[in-house]
């Protein structure tokens, strides 16, 4: 991979990564958060959460960057002291909620496709997941890369197929539906508990060596993370009332082009982006766990990353086996959202500035 984009692009595609598998990917969260705001307030609502995310994005990375804290304890013990235990709490429930999403997502996506028994999408999930984590950070950001620009390539499809058939009634649903109440609300708590993933894209940051590189990269993380989002949510508004109850709004929508070859296709990619976002999230653990080794003077061993990983998705997958994706989605992300705007977003924009003023702010090298 070019230095450009190592250090200005890749940040982004692994905190797109990160953020998509836990529901958006199927469409489901973009259901939950936004649609209640009716369609162009959806819309705003997004943006609102892009903005959110480059603002507290472009510091973290800066952060990050200037003290070397590419695990979550390390960066969060510059942001809460002794309290940073408290993320640590809220971002492991964090953990085991999105990876239930997830494997509730891939358990209905195996079922819709092959008529398997949910168990079955769930377990492919794990072994995924494991089987990447199994290899360096290097090996799992071109892994990312691969992939993330495999969605964009179908989300791009996807969408201009979406216009070019039913375009007349997303134009009619725009037109006739007003502004929702609560939109801004909806796009800050969205962003609210998505940057608690901002601990799973630390380790890509290691390649940034100067102030404007990390800002740029955190600005550009904002647009990249959600651009996906934004023209799934397009697409949906055709359907927005009928979509509402669908498990699946992903597969509602490929019905509706009725392209059997494209419905696999695109179930293929969410499935990816399903291991993508367990990929870095779990990494970002054993990056904590690493960490610990290493201050006792020992090396983590390596087969302990894919042992840990799988061992936190069968507790989540069980939890989604019991809830639903619908009820994980609608019940499960509310207090949480809070914690992380409390423990995360505010620390980032005041103490995490603050602190930026008194670190050295001298070119560093390569992690």
């Amino acid at each position: 991979m070019g230095d450009f984009f190592r250090r200005y692009l890749l940040p982004g595609f692994v905190f797109e990564a990160a953020v998509i598998g836990g529901g958006y990917a199927t469409g489901r969260e973009l259901v939950e958060f936004f649609l209640p705001a009716g369609p162009l307030g959806g819309l705003l609502g997004m943006v609102v959460s892009m903005l959110v995310w480059s603002a507290v994005l472009a510091v973290s990375f800066e952060l990050a960057r200037r003290a070397r804290a590419y695990d979550y304890r390390s960066f969060l013990k510059l942001l809460l002291g002794r309290g940073w235990f408290l993320f640590e709490v809220a971002y492991l429930l964090l953990i085991v909620l999105i990876l239930a999403v997830m494997g509730a997502a891939a358990g209905e996506i195996v079922h819709s496709l092959f008529a398997a028994p949910r168990l079955v999408g769930s377990l492919l999930m794990i072994a995924g997941v494991a089987a990447v984590l199994f290899f360096s950070s290097g090996a799992i950001e071109k892994f990312l890369s691969l992939t993330v620009g495999y969605l964009y390539l179908v989300y791009v499809v996807f969408v201009v197929w979406s216009l070019a058939t039913f375009g007349d009634r997303i134009g009619a649903a725009l037109a006739a539906e007003p502004i929702g109440h609560r939109w801004f609300m909806a796009g800050v708590t969205y962003a609210g508990y998505n940057v608690a993933t901002i601990p799973a894209v630390l380790f890509s940051i290691r390649h940034l060596t100067r102030k404007r590189e990390a800002v740029a990269a955190g600005l550009l993380a904002g647009p990249l993370g959600m651009l996906p989002g934004l023209a799934f949510y397009l697409a949906m508004i055709g359907y927005h009332q009928e979509i509402q109850a669908a498990a699946l709004p992903s597969a509602f929508l490929l019905a509706k082009l009725h392209a059997p070859w494209f419905e696999w296709a695109f179930q293929a990619a969410v499935l990816l982006t399903l291991v993508d976002t367990g990929v870095p999230i779990l990494h970002a653990v054993n990056e904590r766990v690493a960490k610990a080794y290493e201050e006792r003077q020992q090396t983590m061993p390596r087969a302990l990353r894919p042992a840990l990983a799988v061992g936190i998705m069968v507790l989540s997958v069980y939890a989604a086996a019991a809830v639903g994706l619908i009820g994980l989605i609608a019940k499960g992300y509310g207090v949480l959202t809070y914690a992380f705007i409390a423990l995360l977003v505010l620390p980032v924009l005041t103490v995490g500035l603050w602190t930026l003023r008194r670190l050295p702010a001298t070119p560093s090298a390569p992690a």
